[in-house]
């Protein structure tokens, strides 16, 4: 049963020799995780710097919940606040009034630009 399995491996390995990048750098991750994991619980549990990695942990733990929090305040404590509605409504009303404007102007030069053309295809 073993050789069967090894033969399996080595045809699956065979046929997908190259894995992609994400399938690597998830592999490194995956691998990497694990072994955290194991040192930090051996630290943990089985030396005398238990409470150390302990304390250390909830540091880091509170300071980068709190960093998160500080880096939050920053940013709004120093975003300037938005417009008010109301100046966007006016701003926006008189954009479509000089809008509105120029479509009516342009409307008579249209107008006569298509009537000299006809005139000039009824002289043709």
């Amino acid at each position: 049963m073993h050789k069967d399995f090894l033969d399996h491996v080595r045809r699956n390995v065979e046929v997908d020799t190259l894995m992609s990048r994400d399938q690597i750098l998830g592999i490194g991750l995956l691998i990497v995780s694990l072994v955290v994991i194991v040192v930090y619980g051996w630290l943990v549990f089985f030396t005398e710097y238990s409470m150390l990695i302990l304390q250390l942990t909830g540091f880091i733990a509170v300071a980068g919940v709190f960093g998160i929090l500080a880096w939050i305040g920053y940013t709004l404590a120093t975003t300037p606040p938005p417009k008010p509605i109301e100046e966007i409504e006016k701003e926006l009303e008189e954009e479509l009034k000089k809008l509105e404007k120029e479509v009516s102007e342009e409307k008579p030069k249209e107008e006569a630009e298509k009537k000299e053309v006809k005139e000039e295809k009824k002289q043709a």
